[in-house]
């Protein structure tokens, strides 16, 4: 999650010891361990930790609110049947990281149906690849669809593919920080299995054979994940997660354990920062960061990463490379790490628009594990078209700094499709949603704010989890379910937005629509535009209706082939420091 906002430091805690009990503000450093509430009695000091009407007036300014002294007095005798409640609730023990609220959020507004995907089932074409690769470069850059078909037609195998993104990997990992574990023996070991099918005319289809990277926030069995965080370093899960279970039965074979900033928070990681390829000076932004990097190194085909609040867009737009959140609930999360139940989503890093499709198939299908996951179908598209279709945009969005990114419209008028120019004004400050977003983050970890293991991560700036896990113990309960209320306005806004059109355009983080959309749960595709500079690259965004990514995809890939900037590569001196094992001839 790439929250950049700065927030001023929070109080002491012990500043605010047994001052909580009427609203939320008093009950969050009550359930924290301290003393019960008392009233000192009349001509005896007060105790150091004693709630007063003072104690009282001074959280009101936490809280946002202001009491008359009658009415402070009047809470110092409830407080204590308040903190009760608390101090029951943390007796019950920590509670596992995967355990959802018991409000499950749901993307679809009453009455609204899953758009129908028969125009996406209908483009089950399969496009000329290129012929068979002479050269290593076209097999470090080729994308899923060409790499499966070259391993299906013999041209290369998953063993040579596998070998060479291993190698590749070890060499990018000196300079990028973007692997944690590598995955090598039961890599190798798939990838023969795999090539044995091949023999044998099996297929498990368009991943079959191709190596991949996931974000060390998904359980492995038997093989450490990490959570980039310090306190979890050693942590070795006994199962799968549910996607590396799909991964595995579609024919992928998972190379590395992919660099993510602490607790899915930037590229800053118990390793380091993990770099961009274009540019190593510069961190790959997070909190995706190491799913990335890898890919835009020519490292891996794919890669899984997951959002947040732009933890997606975020690299994939740092590091030029092509990234699909799909809509909220259609990918399970089953066996990973929960950073915000209601807002957390799966989507695949790739190097293609089509590459997201083929993948989101198989990360696609209910869940019965994940209380968000729904049962919507989807048939990845095979051939760009955006004709016929109607894409909104806000002109303001295209003006100053993000001016350059225009030539994306002329681009899609020139695909076929429909601009439809509108102002987009949001109902209101959309930082607002980012309350629950905080609160649902500090619950899941909210041990490791208790017993101060905090203190071992490497980040410790004022906006980073530590403080900010702090800080959102002070937030009313109040603010809170009125966070969550202004949240329904918002999707029923978006819808409003939506209603006339296939999709949206807009550079990544214009219009407030990055947070928008992470909290309403709509899809967002995010490719390549073009340069701002040699190394630099640029993107642009679509934004679907729920559950319809097939749309974005089929719109983004004739975008993609218009702009024709996809296949350009970054410039990695530092990989040539020592040779990679070649591929060819097949053996």
């Amino acid at each position: 999650m790439p929250l950049t906002q700065t927030r001023p430091p929070a109080p002491s805690r012990r500043e605010f010891f047994g001052a909580f009990g009427a609203f939320s503000v008093f009950a969050s450093a009550s359930a924290l361990g301290q003393d019960s509430a008392s009233t000192p009695s009349q001509g005896q000091p007060e105790a150091t930790n004693a709630i007063t009407t003072r104690t009282i007036e001074e959280c009101e300014k936490l809280a946002g609110i202001q009491f008359t002294l009658p009415e402070r007095s009047q809470l110092l005798k409830s407080i204590e049947s308040q903190i009760a409640l608390f101090r029951a609730r943390a007796k019950f023990g920590e509670l596992p990281n995967q355990l959802a609220p018991a409000q499950v959020f749901r993307v679809l507004l009453p009455g609204e149906i899953i758009r129908s995907p028969s125009r996406a089932a209908a483009d089950l074409f399969t496009r000329k690849q290129l012929p068979a690769p002479t050269e290593l470069g076209s097999v470090d850059f080729a994308t899923v669809e060409q790499l499966g078909t070259w391993i299906a037609n013999g041209s290369v195998t998953s063993r040579q593919l596998v070998e060479r993104s291993l190698a590749r990997l070890k060499l990018a990992n000196a300079s990028l920080h973007c692997v944690i574990t590598l995955v090598e023996e039961q890599a190798l070991r798939e990838a023969d299995l795999l090539d044995a099918e091949t023999r044998a005319g099996k297929s498990r289809g368009p991943l079959h054979g191709i190596p991949y990277g996931l974000k060390d926030l998904f359980d492995t069995a038997n093989i450490a994940t990490t959570w980039g965080a310090e306190p979890w370093r050693d942590r070795v899960p006994t199962q799968d997660a549910a996607i590396v279970t799909r991964l595995r039965e579609a024919g992928a074979v998972l190379v590395a354990k992919t660099a993510l900033g602490a607790l899915a928070y930037g590229d800053i990681w118990f390793g380091g920062t993990c770099r961009n390829p274009w540019s190593i000076e510069d961190g790959s932004s997070g909190s995706s960061a190491g799913s990335a990097s890898a890919v835009a190194a020519g490292c891996v085909p794919f890669a899984i990463g997951t959002e947040t609040l732009g933890s997606i867009v975020s690299p994939c737009t740092r590091c030029g490379t092509t990234g699909l959140r799909p809509t909220f609930g259609r990918v399970s999360r089953s066996g990973a790490m929960a950073l915000c139940w209601s807002w957390d989503k799966v989507g695949p890093i790739t190097r293609s628009v089509i590459d997201t499709g083929l993948v989101l198939e198989a990360l696609n299908g209910q869940d019965h594990r994940d209380a968000s996951s729904i049962d919507a179908p989807f048939t990845a598209p095979r051939m760009p078209n955006a004709k016929g279709l109607r894409v909104a945009y806000d002109k303001r969005w295209f003006e100053g700094h993000a001016a350059p990114l225009k030539g994306s419209l002329d681009a899609l008028k020139s695909c076929g499709a429909t601009l439809i120019e509108r102002e987009v004004n949001p109902p209101c400050d959309a930082s607002v949603l980012i309350t629950s977003l905080m609160c649902e983050a500090a619950a899941a970890f909210e041990q490791m704010t208790r017993t101060n293991a905090d203190d071992a991560l490497s980040w410790q700036a004022d906006e980073a989890w530590p403080n900010s896990f702090r800080q959102t113990w002070f937030v009313p309960g109040i603010e809170l379910v009125q966070a969550e209320r202004i949240r329904r306005v918002f999707m029923e806004w978006m819808r409003g937005v939506m209603v006339d059109c296939d999709a949206l355009i807009l550079p990544p983080f214009a219009g407030d629509l990055l947070t928008i959309t992470n909290a309403t749960g709509h899809p967002t595709l995010c490719l390549r535009e073009g340069f701002n500079a040699p190394q630099e690259p640029r993107s642009i965004t679509l934004i679907g209706h729920p559950f319809d990514e097939a749309t974005l995809i089929r719109v983004g890939a004739a975008l993609e082939a218009s702009l024709d900037v996809a296949q350009q590569q970054p410039l990695m001196p530092w990989m040539n420091a020592a040779p990679t094992p070649a591929i060819l001839p097949n053996p």
